[in-house]
């Protein structure tokens, strides 16, 4: 039997302030508690990177919710290994780069 789930996507400026918008917006589409921290460290990974314009997609399937922030441009090396990857890695139970190395996503398990 498929997994039935929601998806958004909306795209936020590359701009330090917007990090509030992206963890409120979150907030109000998945219950997780991490989810709203693991989306700011999402988008701000892609920020370090000054993409002017942030795409964040937020999916659920069943008890998995799975967060991606994504750029125009491939990443730098310090936007998937900084010191905010270690939070990110610790807060999600699978994370990673985007197969175009323009994004960073991670993935949410049920709920602690």
């Amino acid at each position: 039997m498929p997994e039935s789930g929601h998806a958004w996507q909306k795209a936020f400026k590359g701009e330090p302030i917007e990090a509030a918008h992206v963890r409120l917006w979150t907030a109000g589409r998945m219950l997780h508690p991490d989810a709203p921290l693991l989306a700011h460290e999402l988008y701000v990974a892609v920020l370090s990177s000054g993409a002017p314009v942030i795409e964040m997609t937020l999916s659920t399937a069943g008890e998995r919710a799975r967060i991606t922030a994504q750029g125009q441009d491939p990443l730098p090396l310090l936007s998937t290994h900084g010191p905010a990857w270690r939070l990110i890695a610790g807060l999600s139970q699978s994370a990673g780069l985007t197969t175009d190395e323009r994004g960073v996503w991670a993935q949410l398990g049920a709920r602690p």
